[in-house]
């Protein structure tokens, strides 16, 4: 057993997944000290005895899931990914038909089909009893890896107007579903994978630039002649960041404000973990655990966090450039896409640069489904760097 744990240590990118283990170790302290601020274990109000998880099961449940996360990416690893790709009937079929399952709204005994968190109408999830699954995030791993084999494919006719139409709709499809969810936060982060890949294929300029300059003229047209395009919440967060002082929009920007002041309240080292007087944030343990982390500590901690997850992003990219074949490059550029613009969009949101659009941290927001689906992209980024002829990062 540990010959094959040498072994393997010594044929893949061992430090790439050391970075994302630390990433998920001081998320689960982080959501530990969440659940202690939140009153910690359940008890019974007789007795006093521990009656259940309560507020820390958060962080047992982020625990569990990086474990179980980390052994799929090394269990993944050590399968071809080219072999991964020519499969995606499998997983296509697996995968998107989960996320079509939410679209029916049904409940049947403990499972319940389209589930929407309180005060959201994002019905992207799946319960079974007690525990969730939020399909579309197991659907980016699919998606990934059938963009990458289709620009593959086509990487030689790829600014022909015929097959670029073809790449675009299979973009568009996922995103119309997602938004149909009300999930439109992915349906961002598939759209900007999407694009990063045909970019990373060698798409034009001249496309890129126009497309460009429409999106930003669409967007500037929907909010000014057609806002009822958008939902009316999504308009509002989007015109408080303009006047955050505005009355009307003091509801939408508390938690923006709140996660703000937290931020400022960690200081040069922060406060600490683990005690009862930290500010109060709303969402702290999913959107906002950035801004609960920056109070616990401070600008030090916050630039050690930006550097683990610089470092991660920038790993899978270095991998991505160095494949030897297309595809691994594709799959590569898709993982960096799905973290960098989760890491971008989540501080963003936190930091009252970009409205909220439940986008959560790689590695650190509370979520069984979108930890694993990390660790999942962490297995195909290894398999690249494992399963290519020449040594990658070598001396």
């Amino acid at each position: 057993m540990f010959k094959i744990i040498r072994q393997y240590i010594k044929a893949t990118d061992w430090f790439y997944l050391l970075l994302c283990v630390c990433c998920s170790t001081l998320s689960v302290i982080t959501l530990i000290s969440i659940g202690m601020d939140n009153g910690g274990f359940a008890v019974d109000s007789f007795t006093g005895e521990i009656t259940g998880l309560g507020n820390y099961r958060d962080a047992m449940m982020q625990a569990a899931a990086s474990l179980l996360g980390l052994l799929c990416a090394v269990m993944l690893s050590c399968i071809d990914y080219r072999g991964l790709a020519k499969i995606w009937p499998v997983h296509v079929t697996i995968t998107w038909g989960l996320v079509l399952l939410t679209l029916t709204r049904l409940s049947i005994g403990p499972i319940e089909l389209g589930y929407a968190p309180s005060n959201t109408d994002n019905h992207s999830w799946i319960l079974f009893g007690p525990l969730s699954l939020q399909p579309t995030e197991l659907a980016k791993i699919s998606f990934i890896l059938t963009f990458a084999m289709h620009l593959d494919n086509v990487r030689e006719h790829i600014n022909e107007p015929k097959v670029l139409a073809k790449l675009l709709l299979h973009i568009l499809v996922p995103v119309g579903i997602i938004h149909i969810q009300g999930d439109d936060g992915t349906g961002i982060v598939f759209a900007t994978m999407g694009c990063m890949m045909l970019f990373a294929a060698g798409l034009s300029w001249k496309y890129i630039l126009s497309a460009i300059a429409l999106g930003s003229a669409g967007l500037a047209a929907i909010l000014n002649f057609f806002p009822d395009q958008l939902k009316g919440y999504q308009v509002d967060r989007i015109m408080a960041l303009f006047y955050p002082d505005d009355p009307q929009y003091r509801d939408i920007m508390q938690q923006q404000k709140g996660g703000r002041v937290s931020i400022g309240s960690g200081q040069i080292f922060g406060n600490g973990f683990f005690h009862d007087d930290h500010s109060y944030v709303i969402n702290a343990q999913d959107d906002f655990i950035f801004s609960y982390m920056a109070q616990c500590i401070g600008f030090v901690g916050c630039a050690v966090v930006l550097a683990l997850l610089f470092g991660i992003a920038i790993r899978t990219l270095i991998t991505g450039l160095r494949s030897e074949d297309h595809i691994g490059t594709y799959i590569c550029v898709g993982v960096f896409a799905a973290m960098a613009w989760q890491i971008i969009i989540n501080l963003g949101m936190n930091t009252m640069l970009l409205p909220v659009i439940g986008v959560t941290l790689p590695f650190f927001s509370a979520g069984g489904s979108s930890a694993l689906m990390m660790y999942l992209c962490v297995g195909l980024v290894t398999s690249v760097y494992m399963h290519n002829k020449k040594r990658l990062f070598s001396d």
